[in-house]
């Protein structure tokens, strides 16, 4: 195929790119080339701006074209309006953000976040999910029927720029006691980029349109056997201390950052989304193992990140040391009280 990427150049774009040269398509980038503008020397790349220079896309034809930076509606419209006739098919990276109610488990057909001023274009944690909506809405209007609409969970693995699951482990092969949240049998799902790229590259490659949930695994996974398996592939010496939900929300630890995957049993939703029909169609997952190495593997790569040598890159998601150790002593002197 020939294939226009729409972005390509941070952590989900980037593997489709590796896939799609793997699987022999040909493909074009478009992006301002701001970031790692070296990265695929051999690819064809196009230079502009989503917002207001779309130029360099006229008079161009694609097989399909796969959009992973979509996250304002006008822009999304405006990409989307102009390639109608240039390409077949598209596929829209959008989030599990989008719907609206994460007490209960989720599927394609839950209701979804609306956004009470459909105006706004500021993307924040109070908007996404609703500009997400939208923005599906806005190609859907392009290309009736040939939208491949891809609801991603939360998304680890290699290059991740949000450190959310990096974080895990990071921490535990520095070993020593670590602070592990609320409930260790808690289900909890994520998907390893490398199987949502090659999965949304299949799809691609089959024109398939319509609404499809994608996080992982295909069975229940918790909590305990992250930090367990994280424990276990490190070989560190590390620990575990649980410390309860309402401890944890008393001492204003943010869910899902400080403590990543940790969410409150309120939004428990989040970690039960419903992927039956992507696995289904195909959607297959590595061993969490393989995530946890190959994730290690590349910070090692960062500056800071040599884990042997004690010197272990900051991560941008979860806590600091001093943090935690402030909060296992508050843990600690509350379960002997009341002993």
């Amino acid at each position: 195929m020939k294939i226009l990427i729409l972005g390509g150049t941070v952590f989900l774009g980037r593997w489709i790119i590796e896939a799609a040269l793997a699987r022999g398509h040909e493909v074009t980038m478009f992006n301002r080339g701001s970031s790692n503008p070296r990265l695929f020397p051999d690819v064809e790349k196009l230079r502009g701006n989503r917002d207001g220079d779309l130029d360099a896309l006229e008079g161009r034809r694609w097989d399909v074209v796969i959009d992973p930076s979509g996250y304002v509606p006008r822009i999304v419209r405006a990409s989307a309006e102009l390639l109608a006739d240039a390409v077949e098919h598209y596929t829209f990276i959008s989030s599990i953000s989008v719907y609206d109610d994460y007490n209960a488990p989720i599927d394609e057909n839950s209701s979804l976040h609306r956004l009470e001023d459909e105006t706004v274009e500021e993307v924040n944690a109070d908007t996404y999910g609703g500009l997400k909506v939208l923005c599906e809405q806005a190609a859907e209007d392009a290309m009736p029927g040939r939208v491949f609409h891809v609801r991603a969970g939360l998304i680890v693995g290699p290059h991740d720029p949000t450190d959310r699951f990096t974080y895990w482990p990071v921490r535990i092969a520095r070993g020593g006691e670590v602070l592990a949240p609320g409930n260790p049998d808690q289900p909890v799902q994520f998907i390893d980029v490398r199987d949502l790229a090659e999965w949304t590259l299949r799809m691609a490659e089959a024109r398939k349109a319509g609404i499809y949930n994608a996080t992982g695994p295909d069975d229940v996974l918790t909590m305990k056997t992250v930090l367990e398996t994280c424990q276990s592939v490190t070989g560190s010496d590390a620990h575990f201390t649980w410390a309860d939900e309402a401890f944890l929300l008393e001492h204003e630890v943010t869910p899902f950052t400080e403590l990543p995957l940790w969410l409150p049993q309120s939004a428990i939703g989040i970690h039960q989304v419903n992927v039956s029909k992507a696995i289904a169609d195909g959607l297959t997952f590595r061993p969490l193992a393989d995530t946890v190495q190959a994730t290690l593997d590349w910070n090692a790569t960062r500056e800071g990140g040599e884990i042997d040598k004690k010197v272990v890159l900051r991560v941008r998601g979860g806590m600091s040391p001093e943090r935690e150790q402030e909060l296992l002593a508050a843990w600690k002197a509350r379960v002997n009280a009341s002993d």
